[in-house]
């Protein structure tokens, strides 16, 4: 629909163009007029298709060019544990989407989500499902990837429609392999080569869905988005209590940088430290599901609406998101009930309890932030 919606805007726009070139005088001045440097042709480039062009396709995770073979593959959203026991993480600087949420205890766990797995030969650890992340999953029409799930997830990993590799089904269970060098329940991590042959052996759709069209909106090629109006977002705080992680925006490649547990958060596989293009917050309702503190995150709005943030570029501003249901894509709105457009990159989504968003801070130094941490 929004294609189709460009598309007509776009023929509009052409078709007044050449009106303006037909030679007279008085039309000539159209040219000049408003409609011809506004940036409608902006947003057409960066809601149409992605074509393929001399081999690439552009990504639907990250919206840059990328092997055409590569583009059409479904990706795998796998659970990585996010304790300092945990760390450092492998293969995590590959992904291209990361799901940041809370669990019990007030930790978080990360979801990474991945359309390319060449050459990543060690992913991990993997950790176990909590029900809520299966919809994230599904959101990005990802195969998921988990070892063992709560006893609230299990209903729903048995639908037909939830495509899951578990490290608990015998059937793939050669998928997964544990590191002597980690304590348990640390030291299970997956490959590129044992996710494609668990994939297979499960008898799993290894491309998009017909009529699949993408999770988010990405600016056309050399064009950035800037959020004009926003605030300064040099770094960036989340407010999750127990890893209290952190991002530091780097003018120079235009990157957030991420922190965590007092340190740089690095992926132990390349030693580089994990770093995204944009950055989501979103705010969700919770309740307790029981008395151990299994957390209900709920991935629909309250109302129809929630509330977040976004930042890229050094700057944050407010926005809405809304979704049609459990498994649909999440969309995102800014103040004018524009849904955004998110700069090429990778992006990191930060799922936080509507009750702590009073929690989320951003600072222009670290310095900043670390004088604020120390009088808490």
């Amino acid at each position: 629909m929004r294609q189709k919606l460009w598309s007509a805007l776009a023929a509009s726009l052409l078709a007044v163009l050449l009106l303006a070139g037909c030679g007279q005088q008085e039309k000539g001045e159209l040219i000049a007029m408003p409609p011809a440097v506004e940036t409608p042709e902006l947003e057409i480039e960066a809601v149409e298709e992605m074509v393929s062009t001399e081999g690439k396709a552009k990504s639907y995770l990250t919206g840059e060019w990328i092997d055409e073979e590569i583009a059409g593959n479904r990706p795998y959203a796998i659970m990585i544990g996010n304790t300092s026991d945990a760390l450092p993480q492998y293969g995590i600087s590959q992904a291209d989407v990361i799901y940041e949420v809370p669990v019990e205890g007030s930790y978080t766990r990360l979801m990474a989500i991945f359309q390319d797995l060449r050459g990543v030969d060690k992913i991990g650890s993997i950790r176990s499902c909590r029900h809520y992340f299966i919809y994230f999953a599904q959101e990005f029409d990802a195969i998921y990837v988990h070892f063992g799930q709560a006893l609230y997830a299990e209903p729903i990993l048995a639908r037909d429609s939830v495509h899951n590799i578990s490290g608990m089904d015998y059937s793939v269970e050669s998928a997964f392999y544990r590191d002597s060098g980690r304590k348990s329940p640390h030291n299970v991590f997956t490959t590129e080569e044992g996710l494609k042959n668990a994939a297979e052996t499960k008898g799993y759709r290894t491309t998009y869905e017909d009529g699949y069209k993408g999770h988010y909106l990405f600016a056309a090629d050399n064009v950035p988005v800037e959020l004009t109006g926003g605030q300064e977002a040099l770094v960036v705080s989340p407010g999750y209590l127990v890893n209290k992680p952190w991002f530091v925006y780097n003018d120079e490649d235009g990157l957030y940088y991420r922190y965590e547990f007092k340190e740089e958060q690095t992926d132990g596989a390349t030693e580089e430290q994990l770093k995204v293009k944009n950055i989501l917050v979103q705010y969700c309702d919770w309740r307790k599901a029981d008395d151990n503190g299994y957390l209900d995150i709920d991935t629909m709005p309250s109302g129809g609406q929630g509330k977040g943030k976004y930042i890229t570029n050094g700057k944050v501003i407010d926005i809405t998101w809304t979704k049609e249901s459990e498994s649909s894509p999440a969309r995102y709105f800014d103040e004018s009930g524009k849904e955004i457009i998110l700069n090429q990159g990778k992006t990191w989504v930060c799922v936080i309890r509507d009750t702590y968003a009073d929690r989320f801070a951003v600072y222009k130094t670290q310095e900043e932030l670390l004088e604020a941490r120390a009088a808490e």
